[in-house]
């Protein structure tokens, strides 16, 4: 299975997801950063030197490949609405190529699982929003 046409079009308006990667010494770190959906997977890089030297393109590089990226917003308090996509996947190693910010070193991140929630902007209710899990198929 895939993203929906609904998820798409959510993660393309959204410009910043929290990524995290997993240290040598087992530390989860957390990192808001922009990010490029081409439909199948998610892009995270950028420009200049300083990008390779990033404790998640360390982590990645050490062998760590497992990363997990959310992407959410809060449309409302009042109503409260919020909407969200959480995806596990796992890392390539850091390629040079024309990215978001141009030219630069970028990861290629397969989603293997993603949850999502409330694509079609509701407000919450009685009960949380329910949950479509998707277990994502990797094409070469």
């Amino acid at each position: 299975m895939s993203f929906t046409d609904e998820e798409i079009a959510y993660l393309r308006s959204q410009p910043i997801a929290r990524v995290a990667t997993v240290g040598a010494d087992g530390q989860p770190d957390v990192v808001p950063l922009a990010f490029e959906f081409d439909g199948t997977d998610f892009w995270v890089g950028g420009s200049g030197p300083s990008v390779a030297g990033t404790r998640k393109f360390r982590n990645i590089r050490a062998g760590n490949a497992k990363v997990s990226l959310v992407v959410d917003d809060l449309v409302s308090f009042e109503p409260f609405v919020a909407r969200s996509i959480r995806i596990y996947g796992t890392a390539d190693q850091p390629v040079e190529r024309d990215g978001l910010v141009g030219p630069g070193l970028y990861v290629r991140i397969a989603p293997a699982i993603s949850w999502s929630w409330n694509m079609a902007g509701e407000p919450a209710g009685a009960e949380w929003y329910e949950p479509r899990r998707t277990v994502h198929v990797r094409r070469e």
